[in-house]
């Protein structure tokens, strides 16, 4: 006749339970993500990333030197702009985008990559392009947050690939050679943008 085997105590219990999961436990929190977060170059943006058919794959800045910071106005809400950057037919894109609301960033376009933002392929091999949303002659667009945020993103690009941080090399997509763009416009406070990315 085989023996009863006693019930295992509730201690005992909850003690195997607590080591089964502990495994567990020690991994780090996974969040359901379009894509992984090495994919973004800043760390405080958000991956929202362009169709491929909008950008060159490249290998800044070995392929290609980084000169500039180029500043965009949308004239198109923070939503419409995501849409169009991953619309094939549209062939535009931009490294990044900033909501008007609360400075947040997007990143749609890794760094080393080619985004099509400047109209001028030599000034988008060399350049970072940063979208901002909104219209150029809609100054309340220009938040503090969209200002701060925005100048410590060019401040930690220029940074990362040795950028000074002056006029001469963060333009406006208006000063692009052959452009027929007017962005970021003449409500665009270059004084306070460029002492808030020296001061970033």
């Amino acid at each position: 006749m085989e023996r009863a085997r006693p019930f295992p105590s509730r201690r005992r219990l909850l003690k195997g339970a607590a080591l089964a999961a502990l495994p567990y436990a020690l991994l780090p929190d996974v969040k359901a993500t379009a894509q992984p977060a090495a994919a973004v170059d800043y760390p405080d943006a958000e991956w929202n990333p362009a169709i491929s058919s909008n950008y060159t794959a490249s290998d800044r800045p070995y392929s290609y030197d980084l000169d500039y910071v180029i500043i965009h106005v949308t004239q198109a809400t923070y939503a419409t702009t995501l849409s169009i950057f991953q619309n094939p037919q549209k062939k535009v894109s931009a490294h990044y985008l900033v909501r008007s609301a609360d400075g947040h960033a997007a990143q749609c376009v890794r760094e080393r990559d080619v985004a099509w933002h400047a109209g001028n392929w030599d000034y988008n091999t060399r350049s970072i392009g940063i979208e901002h949303e909104g219209w150029v002659d809609r100054p309340a667009y220009f938040t503090d947050a969209l200002y701060e945020e925005s100048a410590k993103l060019t401040a930690t690009i220029c940074d990362q690939y040795g950028i000074p941080k002056d006029r001469a090399h963060i333009l406006g997509h208006y000063e692009v050679p052959g452009t027929d763009h007017t962005d970021p416009g003449p409500n665009w406070d270059w004084v306070r943008y460029i002492r808030l990315v020296n001061f970033a």
